[in-house]
């Protein structure tokens, strides 16, 4: 499963950013010469994402415009056992290299910038489902921290995701099950 995760990630890379552009217009932020260095299961630019067309129902509102896309070239959905199953909502941790470089997508859900250090959450507005993977989601930005690439971001699409389902079967109450998974992330000025 791990291999298939790294196969997707590496597809995602090499797609690039044209497709971005396609899908949801240019975006603007730019990674820093230190920040183009990527690990290997994504390729040599880690800034190449390619982002498909997004589920009407997920759409950020009319007007929207891109700021940033990044993929996730390390992440976990965390489940804890709750009545002898792993259920309810999961905990994230990820790292995403983008457009803007890298950044920590982490419980919150939070995000934040580790180029300057802004940091956005945000709640779940809508989501589109996946067969056999997270579902895609649209979330809005309820707090903003600090000013630098993330502080103009009014939402954020999750896409292309893949794994991160929680473990079927029984399990011991309190125990927890990091599964791992991928996604592409977009960020999504207000309009103006």
């Amino acid at each position: 499963m791990l291999s298939t995760f790294h196969s997707r990630v590496r597809a995602v890379a090499v797609v690039g950013m044209a497709g971005v552009v396609a899908a949801v217009g240019a975006v603007t932020q730019h990674a820093s010469a230190a920040e183009v260095a990527a690990p290997t299961a994504v390729g040599a630019d880690a800034r190449r994402v390619d982002i498909p067309r997004i589920a009407t129902t997920i759409k950020p509102p009319a007007g929207s415009r891109p700021v940033g896309a990044y993929v996730v070239t390390r992440g976990t959905q965390t489940y804890t056992c709750a009545g002898g199953v792993f259920t309810g909502g999961s905990v994230p941790e990820a790292q995403l290299v983008g457009t803007g470089g890298r950044v920590h997508h982490f419980r919150g859900p939070s995000w934040q910038s580790e180029r300057d250090g802004s940091l956005i959450t945000a709640k779940k507005t809508a989501e589109s489902p996946r067969p056999g993977t997270v579902p895609e989601l649209l979330l809005t930005v309820d707090t903003h921290t600090g000013t630098g690439i993330l502080s103009n971001v009014a939402y954020i699409s999750r896409l292309l995701t893949s794994g991160g389902v929680a473990p079927a079967g029984a399990c011991t109450d309190g125990e927890t099950a990091a599964v791992p998974y991928g996604a592409v992330y977009v960020f999504w000025a207000a309009k103006r």
